[in-house]
């Protein structure tokens, strides 16, 4: 089972993984702003849970299964973070939101969220309607 913890060194390792073509350790511990020893510890725990290679001094490699989860975590996190922009959730907000929310929402409720993100991305004219009606709402709640 992992860890909401293992689901976010996961994430980041195949987001370095895309972005650069490898992930060092420093490169996560600068990400996740945690301390390399941490990382290191975490990356063994990962790599006797199959998801990573590890061998110390030569890199950190995926393992296909860890690999299919980075890349879920990666769509989970971007979803979550679209959900909250159709909200109209100022971006300042979203990152620390979605690290809140990514971790403990079922599945059940990410499949809604994700068929909503869908729905707008296929009809924008309905997303318009949605954004109008925030702003009239808000605008009429503040001022009362």
């Amino acid at each position: 089972m992992l860890t909401p913890s293992m689901e976010d060194y996961l994430e980041k390792i195949y987001e370095l993984m895309n972005e650069k073509g490898y992930a060092r350790v420093s490169d996560i511990a600068s990400s996740l702003e945690v301390q390399p020893s941490s990382v290191t510890k975490m990356i063994q725990k990962l790599d006797e849970s199959r998801y990573v290679t590890y061998e110390k001094y030569r890199g950190i490699v995926l393992t296909v299964r860890g690999h299919r989860l980075g890349k879920l975590m990666k769509e989970r996190h971007r979803m979550l973070e679209e959900f909250l922009r159709i909200l109209g959730v100022t971006e300042d907000d979203i990152h620390r939101d979605v690290e809140g929310i990514e971790h403990h929402v079922s599945p059940a409720t990410l499949s809604v969220m994700q068929a909503l993100v869908l729905f707008f991305a296929d009809h924008p004219d309905m997303l318009e309607v949605v954004e109008s009606y925030r702003k009239a709402t808000f605008e009429e709640g503040s001022s009362s």
